[in-house]
C-alpha cells in the first residue's frame, strides 16, 4: 500500500473489554463485599486517518469504583492484561462485526491483521481516589501502563492498613490517559472490519 492511498483510508479501533471481579462470599446475614461497584471500562476511540506515518491516538479512561466493607484493610490491587482465548484477543487484531464481512465470518479473522503487543498505554497522572476512609488506594501509571500485554500489569494498589471501608472511586482521567500507537505499517480493513482487542481487568486481594 503507497502512503498516498493510505492517507485516503480510515479504519475503526474497537475495545471489547471484560472485567473479572473477586468478591469475598460469607455466611448469610454478612453485609461485607469486596467487588467493582463500577466496572472499568475503555471508550471507542473516534476513527482514524492513516496518513503514511506513525501516530498516537488519545483518549479519556472512564472512571471506575471498588467497594471493600470486609473491614479487614488487608489491602487489594486492580490489574490489567490482554486476554486470549477463544473467541478473544490479547492485541489488537482484524475483526469482523457482522454476520458476514466479504468471505471473513464475524469473530475474529484467522490469520488476520495484528498490531503489536503493548501498544496501547493508560496513564493515570492527574487521577485519584475518592469517596473512601483512610489512606486513598494508589494509581499505579503516571509512567504509563502497557494494558494489551501478555502479563497482568498493576494499575492500583491499596495498601494493607490503608484504605478502609467504603467505595473508592476514581476521578481525573486527562483526555490523553490513554495513548495508542499506530505503527506506520498499519494496514486499513475493508468490509467494515475493525481492529479490536480484549482486556480483562482483575480485582484482587493483597498489598
Amino acid at each position: 500500500m503507497s502512503r498516498r492511498r493510505a492517507g485516503r483510508r480510515r479504519f475503526v479501533l474497537a475495545w471489547a473489554v471484560s472485567s473479572s471481579a473477586c468478591v469475598l462470599w460469607l455466611a448469610p446475614g454478612a453485609r461485607a463485599a469486596f467487588e467493582f461497584s463500577l466496572a472499568p471500562k475503555l471508550p471507542t476511540l473516534t476513527t482514524v486517518k492513516l496518513n503514511g506515518a506513525g501516530q498516537t491516538v488519545n483518549s479519556t479512561m472512564a472512571g471506575f469504583a471498588v467497594i471493600d466493607t470486609r473491614g479487614t484493610k488487608s489491602g487489594w490491587n486492580v490489574t490489567a492484561q490482554g486476554q486470549s482465548g477463544t473467541g478473544k484477543s490479547a492485541v489488537f487484531k482484524q475483526y469482523c462485526p457482522k454476520a458476514k464481512c466479504g468471505s471473513d465470518s464475524e469473530g475474529y479473522v484467522t490469520g488476520g491483521q495484528t498490531m503489536a503487543a503493548n501498544s496501547l498505554k493508560l496513564n493515570s497522572t492527574g487521577a485519584s481516589f475518592k469517596g473512601g476512609t483512610g489512606s486513598a488506594p494508589s494509581l499505579q501509571c503516571a509512567a504509563g501502563c502497557n494494558l494489551d500485554g501478555a502479563s497482568a500489569t498493576k494499575i492500583v494498589s491499596a495498601a494493607a492498613g490503608g484504605a478502609g471501608e467504603a467505595t473508592w472511586t476514581t476521578s481525573g482521567f486527562s483526555a490523553t490517559s490513554l495513548a495508542l500507537a499506530i505503527a506506520t505499517t498499519l494496514r486499513a480493513l475493508a468490509n467494515e472490519e475493525v481492529y479490536r482487542v480484549n482486556i480483562l481487568w482483575t480485582l484482587s486481594t493483597g498489598p
